[in-house]
């Protein structure tokens, strides 16, 4: 469904104050924008109805863990922390929170990420402008916030040499600054400029990157994306060592089958499927270790893995194709990559991506069965999502776990598809 067809968001803020405690609750907003992690458009609308400046926190307790509703548009309550002392004028305009919401605000959670705790956002800002002022480009206006939910926060910074990008991912994506670093050593184009990074709050700092989202990119481009990633992989063909040394998860063959095993044997992840469907499923983790296997005699090698390669996160500028969000990557069979690239194509794109692919690959590594790989790897590449995404679930505190419980299940009855037609 398009974002139009969505209702908007009517979001209620509990608010804290510059020191970190509850003075009220502001709203309901009115936001067009339906997406709960878009708060730039929030952000601005306080402003401008209320004449105040919040930095946004995260959701509260959006709704029971049972799947009653979706994180897209409807009612939903931030918590946000004033960036100014209030008025005494502001103040009583507040309306008081009912007492469920306030101790929900106020209680702490181990899984929390930092940029979700009073104080947080600001820190990390702190943190930013002396890497910036060290630079000679101090901002030269406020930070606007852009995004926040459990996978990052966004923040974009003002400089007189243009916008300065501040990122903050969970530690699970902490590789990041680290992978991006190591990717310019040699394609300093193809990723974003990186101009610090924070490893203790998983904070990178990017140049601003312009272009346009290649979404709707045509063929030619397309082909140009396959290029240049088969390129960079081929460049990392055996050199696994060297990524897991930067912290990137381990998706190579014996790993990720007994990581998958382990996810389909889970209660959890059981209890999410039809009795009918856990013969399937018993039946494909028993197919595992064969399965990778055959993959790997395929001839390919093990190598980066960027985890997210859909044309949406390719830009094309002024400096060709830039290739963003390698928070995803890991390391692996490079076909993982294909089948993300291939779901959000037009059917009438994906042979031909698909068959530039096998071109590619063989060109650099002419006795691989490409086309035997390319058939194998669809229900891996199904079920390592739903392990992503079961891994986010484990990691994030439960108020923000609406925006995957859902995931799981349905990557794994895509695998069981895929692998009753493979």
């Amino acid at each position: 469904m398009s974002s139009a067809a969505r209702p908007p968001r009517q979001a209620r803020l509990v608010l804290l104050d510059v020191g970190g405690d509850p003075v009220g609750r502001l709203g309901p907003v009115e936001v067009a924008s339906p997406w709960w992690p878009d708060v730039e458009p929030l952000v601005h609308a306080v402003r401008e109805q209320h004449g105040l400046d919040v930095l946004v926190l995260r959701v509260l307790a959006p709704a029971a863990d049972d799947g009653s509703r979706e994180p897209v548009g409807g009612a939903v309550t931030y918590l946000a922390q004033s960036t100014r002392a209030l008025t005494a004028e502001e103040l009583a305009g507040l309306e008081p929170p009912p007492a469920a919401v306030l101790g929900d605000a106020l209680d702490d959670h181990p899984l929390r990420a930092p940029w979700a705790r009073p104080g947080g956002p600001t820190s990390i800002l702190t943190w930013a402008d002396d890497v910036l002022s060290r630079a000679g480009t101090p901002r030269t206006a406020p930070a606007e916030q852009v995004k926040t939910w459990n996978l990052s926060s966004i923040l974009r910074l003002p400089t007189a040499r243009g916008p300065v990008w501040c990122k903050s991912a969970p530690p699970f994506f902490a590789h990041e600054g680290a992978i991006i670093a190591a990717v310019a050593a040699r394609h300093p184009r193809l990723v974003p400029h990186l101009l610090a990074a924070d490893p203790a709050t998983g904070t990178v700092l990017m140049a601003d990157v312009p272009g346009e989202d290649q979404w709707s990119a045509g063929p030619a481009r397309l082909a140009d994306m396959v290029e240049a990633v088969v390129d960079l992989q081929d460049e990392w063909v055996g050199r696994a060592d060297e990524l897991l040394a930067l912290r990137l998860p381990d998706w190579r063959g014996p790993a990720l089958a007994g990581a998958l095993s382990a996810l389909l044997a889970r209660d959890d992840v059981r209890d999410r499927l039809e009795p009918r469907e856990l013969d399937g499923v018993d039946g494909l983790a028993a197919r595992l270790p064969a399965l990778v296997a055959e993959l790997d005699a395929c001839g390919l090698g093990d190598t980066l893995v960027h985890g997210d390669l859909h044309a949406g996160n390719w830009r094309y500028g002024p400096g060709g194709l830039l290739l963003l969000d390698w928070g995803d990557s890991g390391v692996g069979h490079p076909l993982l990559d294909l089948p993300a690239f291939l779901e959000r194509l037009p059917g009438d794109q994906q042979d031909a991506v698909r068959a530039g692919w096998v071109r590619q690959w063989r060109a650099r590594r002419p006795d691989a069965d490409v086309e035997r790989a390319i058939a194998l790897v669809p229900p891996l590449a199904a079920l390592r999502q739903a392990l992503i995404y079961r891994t986010f679930l484990d990691r994030i505190e439960p108020d923000e776990r609406i925006y995957h419980r859902d995931d799981p299940p349905v990557w794994i009855r895509r695998a069981l598809q895929l692998s009753a037609t493979d």
